[in-house]
Parts: structure tokens; C-alpha cells; sequence
């Protein structure tokens, strides 16, 4: 499966993401997060590949985070129901993210995509 950079073309950190993977010479195809959201089955499949905790795929710094006051909700919502709310609305989902399938980075962090993507 070819890089997968699921972003929003706007946000800073995700131009950093492609930027680096553009001066690596990384093939990757684009994907804007709002105009094709993933999907809750998406979602499950980019969670377990991950091993992060679900929680970790929202954007709490995003406008929307903070209007649905999610941070006090999130604890007792189930799995379905969180895959659910971000499969809603791309500005939910931490960005960039970045799969191929097998592996998922979500942000950017240069030291973790050294190693999940060089």
C-alpha cells in the first residue's frame, strides 16, 4: 500500500509532515481529511494498527474539540461511539496521520517518522 497522508492542506504541522517526507523522497498520496473523512471502519483499522490509546486520534486542540466539550465526555464513551464522532467531521481526527496500512504515525514528530518511515 502506498504512504498515506490524511491532512488537512492548511494545517502547519501537516505541511512539516510533507515536507519531510517530500525531502526523503517518500511517495505518498494526499488525502484531505475533511473532503474524505475516514470511515469508523477506517478508524478501527488505523487505531489497531497504532497501539495508541483511541483517545490519542482527536484533535484536542481543534476548534470543534473544544465546542463539543469532549474532554469531559470522551471517558465514558465506548470505542464505537468515539470511532463514530470522528468519522462525523475530519477536524475531530489528530492530524496529519500517516499509514501504510500497517504502520500509524499521527502529528509530527521528525524522531517518529525517522523511524516509522525512512
Amino acid at each position: 500500500m502506498t504512504i498515506q497522508l490524511i491532512q488537512y492542506p492548511k494545517c502547519t504541522t501537516c505541511r512539516k509532515a510533507k515536507a519531510w517526507l517530500t525531502a526523503q523522497d517518500i511517495e505518498f498520496e494526499e488525502i484531505h481529511i475533511v473532503e474524505q473523512t475516514p470511515t469508523a471502519a477506517q478508524l478501527r483499522t488505523f487505531h489497531e494498527a497504532s497501539g495508541l490509546p483511541l483517545k490519542k486520534f482527536f484533535n484536542t486542540s481543534g476548534q470543534k474539540y473544544r465546542e463539543l466539550g469532549l474532554k469531559d465526555k470522551l471517558g465514558n464513551m465506548s470505542e464505537e461511539d468515539m470511532y463514530e464522532l470522528l468519522a462525523s467531521d475530519g477536524m475531530l481526527i489528530k492530524r496529519p496521520l500517516v499509514t501504510d496500512g500497517k504502520t500509524v504515525t499521527l502529528g509530527f514528530k521528525e524522531a517518529e517518522f525517522e523511524a516509522a518511515w525512512k
